[in-house]
């Protein structure tokens, strides 16, 4: 019988969806909450973060991670959580991360773009040669803050233009910030060679996921599990190989999804949607890589041909060049017919 959690712990991975400071982990958040205690409801004792991180709903989620965010004040905080973030993926050997950063809210904080920009650099470069992980960021617009928040993005994308910087997005609350309003930016980004990959269809119908396909140009889709109420959709995306970022932990702590049984994973890959398996904000939902490869084992009754299947899509889904996804799937390939079963 196969060791399945000691096969996914050694399995070559790559996450395209996991939030900068959504993955700051209860040490890290509970230092930088002690280093400004008494001006933050963020406790400074990891232990009690298991219940700060419960969340009522995904409004109430937003309300905890903005006061997280509070809590990064300058680039040295930067740096420490990019290198931790690295750290703790490559303990679950992934070979190669697509971190969505959101600039806007710590230039508005205070920490200036090209100090904010140089500190994310800086780890990137220091985290490959301490751990081996390559890390790509996607600058994001938080939706709640509107369109001064896009055109900030924008313009510290444009004007900053950090070398690992690929791909502009949009994350936050879907309901109430339609997607159509941002395609401007999204022209702009595009235009100059950044890759479409929005948030959209994790809290609202697929009716935001067409949004963000046909206003946003979206490559890849954030969540996007609403598809699975539209047939004409799903087929849209798997003719296309639209890939979607997955989440399965993160849409149930949200209270996206009621339950994780009720979890429409199964549905998307049966219609031959390319979904990749991703952690969201891993330790404010509980969760780690590795953990949602085994909820996607569950949800999909799979083994490990097909969980080394689903670590190949997301290398397919990502936005590496055609040689670095060529040696990652080889990796993944050589692993599977040698790892004991």
């Amino acid at each position: 019988m196969t060791d399945l959690p000691a096969f996914i712990a050694g399995l070559p991975k790559v996450e395209l969806h996991v939030h900068h400071v959504g993955s700051a982990s209860p040490r890290i958040v509970a230092e930088l909450a002690a280093r400004h205690e008494g001006r933050s409801p963020v406790p400074a004792d990891p232990d009690a973060l298991v219940d700060y991180f419960a969340f009522r709903d995904f409004a109430h989620f937003i309300e905890v991670y903005l006061s997280v965010v509070d809590l990064i004040r300058d680039p040295e905080d930067v740096w420490i959580l990019t290198h931790e973030v690295a750290r703790e993926l490559a303990r679950q050997q992934v070979r190669y991360a697509e971190l969505t950063v959101t600039p806007y809210s710590h230039v508005h904080r205070g920490i200036p773009a090209p100090a904010f920009c140089e500190a994310i650099e800086d780890a990137r470069k220091r985290a490959e040669v301490d751990f081996g992980i390559a890390l790509r960021w996607c600058f994001d617009i938080p939706g709640e803050a509107g369109l001064p928040a896009a055109e900030e993005t924008l313009r510290i994308a444009l004007e900053q233009r950090p070398d690992g910087l690929i791909s502009f997005g949009l994350g936050g609350p879907e309901i109430g910030v339609p997607r159509p309003q941002f395609k401007p930016y999204f022209d702009q980004a595009r235009a100059a060679g950044l890759r479409s990959v929005p948030h959209a269809g994790e809290t609202t119908g697929p009716q935001t996921v067409w949004d963000a396909l046909r206003d946003l140009g979206a490559e890849r889709i954030g969540h996007g599990i609403s598809a699975a109420e539209d047939p004409e959709l799903l087929a849209y995306l798997a003719e296309h190989r639209i890939a979607l970022e997955v989440c399965p932990t993160s849409n149930v702590r949200t209270r996206a999804v009621a339950h994780i049984s009720e979890h429409p994973l199964a549905r998307l890959v049966d219609a031959g949607v390319l979904v990749s398996i991703n952690s969201d904000d891993p330790p404010m939902f509980g969760t780690t890589l590795n953990d949602e490869y085994a909820v996607a084992a569950r949800l999909l009754d799979a083994g490990p041909d097909r969980l080394a299947a689903l670590a190949k899509d997301a290398v397919t889904a990502s936005f590496l060049d055609p040689a670095d996804k060529a040696r990652i799937a080889a990796e993944i390939d050589a692993y599977a017919a040698t790892a004991p079963r």
